[in-house]
């Protein structure tokens, strides 16, 4: 049965401590060994920034990437302002824009996107499915609850750009690609409501992975890290699911 959730606001407490947890857990990175991991096939991986970023916020993931053995890069478009004019169209210019950087690739890529960046991800896997493997979000809020404001909800996604969003958006964004979508997400994410990154029904193609960290230390996240790790190291055939540390 598919579950709305109510949009809930993070816990204020959470919110003023995001910088100092943000710090810790880019600490706790630089002196931790990463897991082992199956080593990379050399697939290309594309990383999206999430809202005022760019990929200087990722370079610690796409580094992580690329030591695995893949050809991470990001998404080449500077910083991620939200985006611009209708969004349908702004994103199949998107699309396009991506598909040109994979042209030189020969395997199906992974499309990895953070808090905002993860909506694209998640939207351009719909939109160039054939090209991909799968796509990877970290604390992107795709499922806000139908009965919510289409403002208070898609305006705190968007960048305050609401205002002329059609309301059916709130429901196309809740929709996962159809291949293989992961999304990692923490209930003390000091930014977005936790419920809003977990899938309203469980499907054979999607799964929601918990972490314990803060927003916006996501892309350095000990635990983040190594599970995008096990997830671009599933190969051809069958998905097996997460199942964490032993």
């Amino acid at each position: 049965m598919k579950r709305d959730y109510a949009f809930a606001a993070p816990n204020p407490s959470l919110t003023l401590l995001e910088p100092f947890r943000a710090a810790m857990e880019f600490a706790f990175q630089q002196c931790s060994a990463p897991r082992e991991a199956v080593p990379g096939d050399g697939h290309p991986v594309v990383i999206f920034p999430g809202l005022g970023t760019d990929g200087t916020s990722v370079s610690i993931l796409r580094a992580h990437c690329r030591q695995l053995g893949y050809e991470a890069f990001d998404w080449g478009q500077g910083v991620n302002v939200g985006p611009q004019g209708e969004l349908g169209a702004w994103l199949a210019g998107l699309a396009d824009r991506i598909s040109v950087q994979l042209e030189k690739h020969a395997q199906p890529a992974t499309l990895i996107g953070w808090s905002l960046g993860g909506l694209y991800a998640r939207e351009l896997g719909k939109l160039i499915a054939p090209r991909l493997r799968q796509v990877i979000t970290i604390a992107a809020p795709f499922n806000g609850g139908a009965a919510d404001s289409n403002a208070s909800w898609l305006s705190s996604v968007l960048g305050g750009r609401a205002a002329s969003i059609d309301p059916s958006w709130i429901e196309r964004l809740r929709v996962p690609p159809p291949l293989r979508t992961t999304s990692i997400y923490s209930r003390s994410d000091g930014v977005v409501a936790w419920e809003t990154c977990r899938h309203g029904t469980r499907s054979r193609l999607t799964q929601d992975i918990e972490v314990d960290g803060s927003h916006m230390g996501m892309g350095w996240n000990r635990e983040v890290l190594d599970i995008v790790a096990d997830r671009l190291g599933q190969h051809a055939g069958p998905w097996r699911r997460y199942v964490g540390t032993a």
